[in-house]
């Protein structure tokens, strides 16, 4: 599919996540029952800078479908809160045990690891208040509800991630590979897609075809990730690189090589954008960010 030359990526992502995160900023004021240093850990890690991109994949599929961003927002927020609840808990000592994340200290360096788990908890159940509250109909936001619950449980996000601290330092191979990430990284980004596509009413025909994109985009980011660590600048990345190598990590790299990981990753980005055709113009953001997982730096 090919872009149309007046589109711009960086202005879209721009605005995307100025509205983004004002709503975040705006649904983290909260009352006095709240600790203030619970407060503010939870607001350190989520207003960090970051990529939105997991908000950007439910605002341009609600696009995409015919939605309007504003009835998107709620969504794209409870993404982010559940992405960024899982990477303050991967950091901890016990998980990946990590002391960098999006260019700062991480949340139990600076908060203690104590608080760190605390502040994951409270963002993870935040956004499924968000979820209930904000997203209208009550019949969708259940929908939506129980979506993001599927993506970030046991079978999906979390077994993902417990799959892949057992696999360290134990042979695997492609299949293995790609089951864990499917789930662990994959889950989520395809979650993002479906959600937007359920508040702006999306069709069977659509939401095949967004499934489909997905689930292509999902392992061509992780195969993305996986280079960066290999040769990526920790000051662009904004996190250590070389970890995985030193943990004995399973990475498309290490299964596949450099050389093949890039091949495979611009295929899947190829057959990501060609799942879109259907959609036309409306899907410029999304194959716009496609390209971007590859293309990137951090």
């Amino acid at each position: 599919m090919v872009q149309s030359a007046s589109f711009s990526l960086d202005r879209y992502a721009q605005e995307a996540r100025t509205r983004v995160d004002q709503a975040l900023d705006r649904a983290t004021q909260f009352d006095d029952g709240c600790p203030e240093h619970l407060r503010e850990s939870i607001r350190y890690s989520l207003l960090a800078p970051g990529k939105r991109l997991r908000p950007m994949l439910v605002l341009s599929a609600a696009e995409a479908c015919g939605g309007p961003i504003e009835a998107a927002l709620p969504a794209a927020c409870a993404v982010e809160m559940v992405h960024c609840y899982s990477l303050i808990h991967d950091d901890l000592p016990a998980m990946d045990d990590d002391d960098l994340r999006r260019g700062r200290p991480t949340c139990h360096k600076v908060y203690g690891e104590a608080t760190a788990i605390l502040a994951g908890d409270a963002l993870l159940t935040l956004a499924f208040e968000v979820l209930a509250r904000q997203i209208r109909p009550g019949a969708v936001a259940a929908q939506c509800c129980a979506v993001l619950a599927e993506a970030a449980g046991a079978s999906a996000l979390v077994g993902g991630q417990a799959d892949d601290l057992a696999g360290e330092f134990a042979a695997g191979d492609l299949d293995t590979l790609t089951a864990i990430h499917r789930r662990k990284t994959g889950a989520m980004l395809l979650s993002s897609l479906r959600l937007g596509a359920l508040v702006a009413g999306g069709s069977e025909e659509q939401c095949a075809a967004l499934t489909v994109y997905g689930g292509r985009l999902g392992l061509a980011f992780q195969i993305a990730d996986d280079l960066l660590d290999v040769q990526g600048d920790a000051a662009a990345v904004g996190k250590r690189v070389g970890k995985d190598h030193e943990r004995g990590k399973m990475t498309f790299p290490s299964v596949l090589g450099v050389d093949e990981s890039r091949r495979q990753a611009r295929q899947l980005i190829d057959e990501a954008c060609e799942a879109l055709s259907s959609f036309g113009p409306l899907a410029e953001p999304l194959v716009a960010l496609a390209h971007y997982v590859v293309e990137r730096d951090h």
